[in-house]
């Protein structure tokens, strides 16, 4: 929101009020924090102190690397929740230090310090580094013509600084210039709106800003102070979190450990998932005939997902097969897991007037009130439906029993669409919880409420969901997906820019539907999308009203789909490597350039491209004829399909048919490859080929092959890998069976062989 016209004077109607001068800085809270006492304008005689608003501003050390900051206008206007799930360790302290003209608090290396005196300031640094600063007029409070007040901060930015995430954003990834509200929306993928909003944002200076507040933040990025980014909140109260780097992975370590760190999520979420499509006619028949087309042109399927329709029209949702179109759920749930196959099913929060489980959720209490004391309804949706109140814990647990009783007649895991289009006004939460706050955490409340019950009845690691809405915390419940988009090459493009964002935001596995959702996509649109949406972490075929099956489109499709659904079953324990980064460290498996290369200004605005994991450069191809453009940073890079290399930094264009793209590997890389290419959950390490591209002289790396939860008793596969001139010495503890590939030579090592010793470019002994 912006609060001025132009630099010097406030909007038509508003009264802006900001930190003048620095009164008082004092050591509180038992030496953990300093509060600086602030009024809105110079005190320099005792008349001065009358018909003066102030603000005091606290900093306290918060978490290694981590400080929290409070502005505070009016004490006295509190919110009442909901609050950010932070987990914060209590008793951490920073160390304070002072002399006669400021005050330093520090985090570890991260400090802030404020002067004693004069105008106001305050400066925050990392190691000895100026990270940004809270300049003159950079703390304020707007009031609205109607009186609404607005507090908001101003952190400056130097020249060139670009500042990215905010969540799921689907316009340019560096957000400067760009005006951004923190408010989760059902719009599309075309727009401002997002499903997926987060109060964070990280600089390529090195740091990080939480905002902690569940509601409506908004932020201002260079775009109204044009040196600045600013954000701010309704009331009196802002409080945020700076966070250290110095680098992107350093502040997303930091912040998934505030706020919650993704989990594992089971091998088999990571092969191709198929749907019914949305508004199409199915029943078992079609369901069949779906898989069996699979399985007939030798593409491997992982999971069967049923959209909405599995319910009856207008009873959404009440958890019950439709009796006309699936008589016999149970049977057909075995039928198709018996051929191997995991199922995923739809749901939404929202509780439709011809429920089955509306009366009761009326009667309980269970379903969101308005301030009168009725249920909130609406007809947007489904005919009268209305919210379940995941505040109160009874509603909690009575929807979690009636998902209980669906993962007992079989289903795996659940598509939990919705979420976003929750009142503001007019309604009163069981807890009590302050309506703007809750729209965009009802999200996080319902996602948990469904990943509880998936991860008690499957077991850690074997939870997963496929969601559509989500704030901050919710990474911890994955898989995330990018919405409703169009199927078109631009809205291909619309939706990596917003998984690249959210990759930004903390969310470490991330999906979209191949092909777009909206209409249907040409064969060319398709066929391009088919190698994004398998080189993506999670890989799903859904449309609304047309069905996604290749086949639909042309055999050359078929041909796509095998291709890159091979690929991405051999790239497998090169993903679960990745994906300990993401339980391990928070870093996700797709990466914008700038998180893997933050020293490279070349990669710093990059959105049509990303790494997957630490070691691929994937370049989707968004045209019909396969021109593509692609920026490889500096070092050697070997086309994983052509196997040309071509030395960085530098653009490179080049043309590729539907069965290619750019994938490249970086010089260095150490690329396990799977043995197996029909499914995603086998023993990772068994049969592994170690692919090795420019080995480093006198460098040795340590590879580690994760064992997929469908190895039995297997465990982890350790590889040393040493080079010294032109020898290649490989030491293994996996004892499998494993293979080396470098130069162009392939060794073969059987079954406990400790030691590999390759003469690059000649075929290697083994030990």
């Amino acid at each position: 929101m912006k609060f001025s016209n132009g630099y010097w004077l406030p909007r038509d109607g508003w009264t802006v009020e900001r930190a003048r001068q620095i009164q008082s800085v004092e050591v509180v809270d038992d030496g953990r924090a300093i509060e600086v006492f602030a009024p809105v304008r110079s005190v320099e005689t005792r008349g001065d102190v009358l018909n003066t608003g102030a603000f005091t501003v606290r900093y306290r050390a918060v978490a290694p690397g981590v400080l929290r900051v409070d502005i505070v206008r009016w004490r006295g206007r509190v919110g009442t929740g909901p609050a950010l799930p932070l987990s914060l360790p209590a008793d951490y302290r920073g160390e304070i230090e002072e002399d006669g003209t400021s005050v330093t608090l520090r985090a570890e290396d991260l400090t802030v310090t404020v002067r004693r005196s004069g105008g106001w300031e305050a400066s925050f640094a990392s190691a000895g580094r100026h990270l940004t600063s809270s300049l003159e007029r950079s703390v304020g409070l707007a009031i609205d013509p109607r009186g609404t007040r607005y507090t908001f901060e101003q952190l400056g930015m130097a020249p060139g600084e670009r500042i990215h995430g905010m969540g799921e954003r689907f316009g340019a990834f560096t957000k400067n210039g760009q005006s951004v509200d923190i408010w989760n929306e059902d719009g599309g993928t075309s727009s401002e709106q997002a499903y997926k909003n987060v109060p964070l944002y990280l600089s390529t200076a090195g740091y990080g800003v939480l905002v902690l507040d569940p509601g409506d933040v908004s932020f201002e990025v260079a775009s109204e102070a044009v040196s600045c980014a600013q954000f701010s909140v309704r009331g009196d109260h802002l409080a945020y979190l700076l966070i250290d780097g110095p680098t992107g992975k350093d502040v997303l370590e930091r912040y998934t450990a505030i706020t919650g760190r993704p989990p594992a999520v089971p091998a088999w979420s990571y092969g191709l998932w198929l749907t019914t499509s949305f508004t199409t006619s199915y029943d078992e028949q079609t369901v069949t005939s779906f898989v069996d087309g699979m399985a007939a042109r030798g593409l491997p399927l992982s999971v069967f997902h049923f959209d909405c329709f599995w319910m009856r029209g207008f009873h959404w949702t009440d958890f019950v097969w439709d009796p006309d179109t699936f008589p016999d759920p149970r049977g057909m749930l075995a039928r198709l897991k018996a051929r191997g196959l995991r199922i995923c099913v739809w749901i939404n929060p929202y509780i439709a007037q011809r429920s089955r489980l509306w009366d009761e959720g009326a009667r309980r209490g269970y379903l969101l009130r308005t301030e009168d004391g009725g249920i909130w309804q609406t007809d947007m949706w489904q005919a009268g439906m209305s919210l379940v109140d995941f505040t109160n814990p009874q509603a909690v647990a009575w929807y979690q029993n009636e998902l209980r009783a669906v993962l007992d007649m079989g289903v795996d895991c659940f598509k939990t669409d919705f979420g976003e289009r929750v009142p503001v006004t007019g309604v009163r939460w069981s807890d009590g919880a302050d309506p703007v706050g809750m729209h965009n955490m009802y999200s996080y409340l319902y996602n948990r409420t469904v990943f509880e019950v998936l991860r008690e009845a499957r077991g850690e690691g074997e939870a997963v969901l496929f969601a559509r809405s989500a704030t901050v915390g919710g990474q911890s419940f994955p898989v995330h997906w990018g919405g409703d988009c169009e199927s078109t090459f631009a809205s291909m493009g619309e939706t990596l820019r917003g998984g690249l964002s959210l990759a930004m935001s903390g969310f470490g596995y991330w999906s979209h539907d191949i092909g777009g959702f909206e209409g249907t996509p040409d064969p060319g649109v398709f066929k391009r999308w088919l190698a994004f949406g398998l080189l993506s972490s999670h890989s799903r075929l859904h449309g609304s009203d047309s069905v996604r099956v290749p086949w639909a489109f042309d055999e050359e499709a078929v041909e796509v789909t095998r291709t890159f659904t091979h690929l991405k079953m051999r790239l497998m324990p090169y993903l679960g490597g990745a994906a300990r980064d993401v339980r391990e460290h928070g870093t996700p498996i797709m990466r914008p350039m700038v998180l893997e290369f933050p020293g490279d200004r070349g990669t710093w605005d990059l959105d049509t491209q990303y790494m997957l994991g630490p070691d691929l450069l994937v370049a989707p191809v968004f045209t019909s004829t396969g021109d593509v453009d692609v920026y490889l940073p500096e070092g050697e890079w070997t086309s994983l399909l052509t196997g040309r290399t071509v030395r960085g930094p530098r653009w490179v264009h080049e043309v590729h048919g539907f069965s290619s793209l750019p994938l490249y590997a970086r010089g260095g890389a150490i690329l396990p490859l799977g043995s197996v290419e029909d499914r995603p959950d086998y023993d990772w390490a068994d049969g592994v080929t170690l692919r090795l591209f420019a080995p480093a002289d006198g460098r040795t790396t340590t590879v580690v092959v994760p064992a997929s939860d469908a190895g039995v008793g297997a465990q982890d596969a350790r590889f040393l890998v040493a080079r010294t001139g032109e020898e290649v010495r490989i030491e293994s503890d996996s004892g499998r069976p494993w293979a080396v590939e470098v130069g162009g030579a392939r060794t073969e090592c059987p079954a406990g062989t400790t030691s590999c010793v390759i003469a690059l470019g000649t075929e290697g002994e083994t030990a």
